[in-house]
């Protein structure tokens, strides 16, 4: 690799394992740049010869300077909900005046677009940032990321194997994926040739529903795991009375819903195409985390 790229969220579970990735992959660590709000936090990327770069979504100058240099930016998507269309805006922007040649962007797998969608606050920016990429002349790749099957524990609960699972996702069946397995696919795009101005479907090549686990689950420990698919009024009140804040009861009613929907089916294989292998199964998983 002969081009200098710029992978921000460096210290971040994303970037830092497609930096990773990378690296495993053959390439020179002096062609890999980090964006780091503290260089304290990124000694480990700096003890393997990557160059660290200050900077800030919030901050546009300070991603401007940073920029100096780059030709390829890898741009994981901030996490603050609330102010990410505005730091957005700014990284596009100073991407632009940098003249950098080539913009990755870790996206947001849905299918309802509009704002009757149950995760319409967590799509409208991957929405609006895919737009912005696209009109800023820029060739660009857009990951659109299935969610993180490393992150279905959440989903559950700790007590699964006591509780079953207990969740308004009805019939709705999903393709979540690994995330190191997500890393690893966007290092060989990155790494790759024939990848500009495309988007890509990441997400398993299977997909499954609370069903099935709950099968699989009772496979792995040899009792009966439940599914039970509450009201979602019902699913509310018990989150509310077990002390879950306003927050995390929206998020986790809107996810339901959105798996009820459909919202993260997906009949692509694009993550198979991109890994040049099957990813990583559900039923693999759950008994790698599970079986013990």
């Amino acid at each position: 690799m002969n081009k200098n790229i710029l992978v921000t969220g460096a210290t971040g579970h994303f970037g830092k394992a497609v930096i990773g990735y990378l690296l495993q992959k053959g390439a020179s660590p002096s062609n890999i740049f980090a964006l780091v709000r503290s260089e304290e936090k990124a000694k480990d990327l700096k003890a393997k010869g990557i160059t660290l770069k200050v900077g800030d979504y919030d901050n546009f100058s300070s991603l401007k300077e940073a920029f100096k240099g780059i030709d390829e930016l890898m741009f994981v998507s901030g996490s603050d909900i609330v102010k990410r269309g505005k730091q957005h805006e700014n990284v596009i922007k100073a991407a632009k005046e940098s003249h950098i040649k080539h913009i990755y962007y870790t996206s947001f797998v849905r299918k309802n677009e509009t704002q009757a969608s149950p995760i319409a606050l967590l799509a409208r920016t991957h929405i609006d940032t895919e737009k912005a990429i696209k009109s800023s002349g820029t060739k660009y790749t857009i990951f659109r990321n299935n969610l993180y099957m490393d992150g279905l524990p959440m989903f559950f609960g700790n007590n699964v194997m006591e509780t079953g699972i207990f969740l308004p996702a009805g019939n709705g069946s999903f393709a979540f994926a690994l995330r190191n397995e997500m890393t690893e696919a966007t290092a060989n795009v990155i790494l790759g040739k024939g990848h500009e101005n495309k988007d890509y479907d990441i997400s398993n090549s299977e997909n499954i529903t609370f069903h099935d686990i709950a099968k699989i689950l009772s496979q792995i420990s040899n009792k009966k795991i439940t599914y039970t698919d509450p009201d979602p009024k019902v699913f509310k009140e018990t989150l509310s009375k077990a002390g879950v804040p306003e927050e995390g009861i929206a998020l986790a009613s809107g996810f339901a819903e959105a798996i009820k929907q459909g919202e993260f089916t997906s009949d692509k294989k694009d993550l198979e195409h991109l890994l040049e292998r099957k990813p990583t199964s559900l039923e693999t998983f759950l008994k790698q985390m599970y079986a013990s």
